[in-house]
């Protein structure tokens, strides 16, 4: 199991951010992996459902300051 897989993410930071976004801005692309913009709405299906590629998304934001550790 690599790194990613085996880390437990705290998902509160991110519901809290995203919920209090409008609509319109959770469509907007926020991080961008593997050439494949990520908006706000896939991140959320992506990390809600704890995917490998959740992790890498919130492993991103994390690096990027847009989620507090």
């Amino acid at each position: 199991m690599n790194d990613i897989m085996s880390e437990h993410i705290d998902t509160s930071k991110f519901v809290h951010i995203y919920s209090n976004l409008p609509f319109r801005v959770r469509e907007e692309t926020i991080v961008v992996l593997d050439g494949e913009p990520i908006s706000w709405n896939i991140a959320y299906v992506e990390i809600i459902n704890n995917t490998e590629k959740g992790k890498e998304i919130f492993k991103k934001l994390v690096s990027l300051k847009i989620i507090d550790e």
